[in-house]
C-alpha cells in the first residue's frame, strides 16, 4: 500500500514524505470530508503546521479538494483526472445538519459541456439538509 501511495503522490509531482503518506492514507480510508482539527485529532504526535502544510500541497497539486463550510474548511481526495491546473469535482457537497458530515454526492453533478469559450478551473456546489441516515433515523 505505502509504493502505492508514493506513485500516485510522484505521479502528481509531490514528494512522497512520511506525512503525505500518512496523511492519503488516512484521506482514502474516509468517507466524509474531515476539517484540519478531524485530521489533527487521528495524529496527535503530529505538527498541525506540517499536516496544513501537507494538505494546501495536495490542494495545489489536485490531490484532495476542499469544501468550504461555513467558516471551516474540510477536505476530501480527488479522483486522479485531478491536476494542478484544475480540480473535477464537479459533484454536489452534501453537509447534514444533524450528523454534521459531508460527503460528495457524484450522481448530483454539473455536466462538464457546459464550456463554451471560457475554461472552467473550480466549481463550488454545496448543498445542507438531511442525509439518507439521518432521515431514515428519524422516520
Amino acid at each position: 500500500m505505502k509504493e502505492e501511495i508514493e506513485n500516485k503522490l510522484i505521479d502528481k509531482n509531490t514528494k512522497p514524505t512520511s506525512m503525505r503518506i500518512l496523511v492519503y492514507d488516512f484521506l482514502s480510508s474516509q468517507n466524509t470530508a474531515l476539517s484540519l482539527s478531524e485530521i489533527e485529532n487521528y495524529f496527535e504526535n503530529a505538527d498541525r503546521t506540517t499536516i496544513y502544510r501537507t494538505l494546501k500541497t495536495f490542494e495545489e497539486k489536485g490531490i484532495v479538494h476542499s469544501i468550504q463550510e461555513n467558516t471551516t474548511t474540510k477536505y476530501m481526495l480527488c479522483h486522479d483526472e485531478c491536476d494542478e491546473r484544475t480540480h473535477k469535482d464537479r459533484h454536489l457537497h452534501f453537509y447534514c445538519k444533524i450528523c454534521k458530515e459531508t460527503t460528495c454526492k457524484e450522481d448530483i453533478s454539473i455536466p462538464e459541456n457546459i464550456q463554451n469559450n471560457f475554461r472552467i478551473d473550480e466549481i463550488r456546489f454545496f448543498a445542507k439538509g438531511i442525509c439518507e441516515n439521518c432521515l431514515e433515523s428519524l422516520q
